[in-house]
């Protein structure tokens, strides 16, 4: 199991571009590329996913737990030549003192070498104390190499290649010289989705292709193979497939793709058959028993939401007659009754009694805590009532004027969610969240809601 970890000294050091072109390059020679993202992330896993043909997973400390982390990483990484983790923020960077749930914990935890990935910028000799800080801050991580990027051109180069074989003994595997041509789009939630441009692919190979040229994939490779094997799990008991499918429908396109790669193969687990439908060009809804609207960015796409009149009645008439539905975040904001953003105010479905807006600064943002609440509506036995359930949010939107006697699933313990104190809006059968759940080994949240929609049906 060849793997390695592309990681950074700090944040917007651009290891998810050099991400995307090394899992595109080794696939151009002939490689199969399992991607991984560290933590809570929609955006690269998609740009990942793109790059490598299969689909990226996202390994999280915070929700879950050691041994599933590892479980899922042996069984993913099955009938792939090589992993490819990409990191979140710094190597050392968590939320806790001790570094338990950082990137370098990660690599301890897979026995992974590390790639650091240096913004170089305006640096010479200063990057040796860098680099043997880094190496010295835990001796047992393996930094394994360096790559350099946004290198100001060849007299650049060769004085960070000097300096870094003279201080140091970390091997260089390359060095990107800044271009704009391999930049992706940057926003508030961090890179641009895949799902919104249709030069994606076009994309993926600029960016491959000035890795190729500028990093040495030969000692990628080898590096990557030092890495021991993960012995995989024990493969889980066999489960009785549920007496019915049902067909649950799944928003996806430019507006929203929000979705776990492993949380949706659970759904079809579940015996939920995932029906795909476009909130942007469909006019009305397919044949389906429930709804699952995942987050995104409504707000670039709202006036093509509300345009799409047919479709936002299809959706509301199905909640109000009782479907069983959930939305996530951008899936929420779809739901109020109205979207604004820079001075633009456009009708949205209605179905939730607030109006929707956008914000400069992020209303909530990071991993929370929540408690169900006696309201709840998803099998109540399967949890516990002081069960604490881990997740994350990140939204730039708050809702406004909402109704009074609103039900709501969750109690925050830590997060801000709807209003600091609550998330989880329940409407007949509909749950509506800030919140975004993963479906782990800590809480297996697509058993109950497809159990809930078959009993809806």
């Amino acid at each position: 199991m060849s793997h390695l970890l592309i990681s950074a000294a700090h944040k917007s050091s651009g290891k998810t571009t050099l991400s995307i072109g090394l899992c595109a390059a080794l696939k151009q020679r002939g490689l199969t590329v399992q991607s991984f993202k560290k933590g809570p992330d929609y955006i690269d896993p998609m740009w990942l996913s793109r790059a490598t043909g299969r689909a990226c997973y996202n390994l999280d400390f915070h929700i879950s737990s050691q041994a599933a982390i590892k479980a899922t990483f042996a069984q993913c990484m099955q009938g792939a030549d090589i992993g490819l983790i990409e990191g979140n923020k710094g190597l050392y960077d968590g939320l806790d003192l001790d570094g338990s749930n950082s990137n370098a914990a990660l690599a301890t935890l897979l026995n992974t070498p590390v790639v650091l990935v240096i913004d170089a910028r305006g640096m010479t000799r200063g990057i040796a104390p860098l680099i043997l800080g880094y190496q010295s801050f835990e001796p047992d991580i393996h930094i394994g190499a360096v790559i350099l990027n946004q290198v100001g051109g060849y007299r650049h180069e060769e004085k960070l290649r000097r300096v870094i074989e003279h201080y140091t003994d970390v091997p260089v595997l390359g060095a990107v010289h800044h271009a704009s041509e391999i930049e992706i789009i940057e926003r508030h939630l961090g890179l641009m989705p895949s799902s919104e441009t249709a030069e994606r692919d076009e994309i993926i190979q600029r960016i491959a292709g000035a890795v190729a040229d500028q990093v040495d994939l030969e000692q990628v490779i080898e590096l990557a193979s030092a890495a021991p094997d993960i012995v995989p799990a024990a493969p889980a008991a066999a489960v009785t497939p549920p007496s019915r499918t049902v067909r649950l429908g799944i928003a996806q396109d430019a507006a929203f793709g929000f979705y776990y790669a492993g949380d949706l193969e659970r759904f079809e687990q579940a015996g939920a058959e995932l029906v795909p439908f476009n909130t942007l060009t469909d006019k009305t809804l397919p044949d389906v028993d429930g709804l699952f609207i995942g987050g995104g960015f409504p707000e670039r796409q709202m006036a093509a939401l509300a345009h799409n009149k047919s479709l936002r009645r299809a959706i509301y008439d199905f909640i109000e007659a009782g479907g069983a539905a959930y939305a996530e975040c951008g899936g929420l904001m779809y739901l109020t009754r109205s979207l604004s953003w820079r001075g633009e105010k456009h009708e949205m479905v209605g179905t939730i009694p607030a109006d929707c807006l956008m914000c400069e600064r992020p209303q909530g943002r990071g991993y929370v805590r929540l408690r169900q609440t006696a309201d709840a509506p998803w099998d109540q036995r399967s949890i516990t009532p002081t069960k604490e359930i881990a997740a994350h949010e990140f939204h730039y939107s708050r809702l406004e004027n909402l109704g009074e006697g609103i039900k709501f699933a969750y109690e925050m313990l830590r997060g801000t969610g709807i209003d600091g104190r609550h998330d989880g809006i329940i409407y007949k059968n509909l749950l509506a969240s800030y919140t975004h759940l993963q479906d782990t080994d800590r809480y297996h949240w697509v058993a109950r809601f497809v159990t809930f929609v078959r009993e809806r049906s």
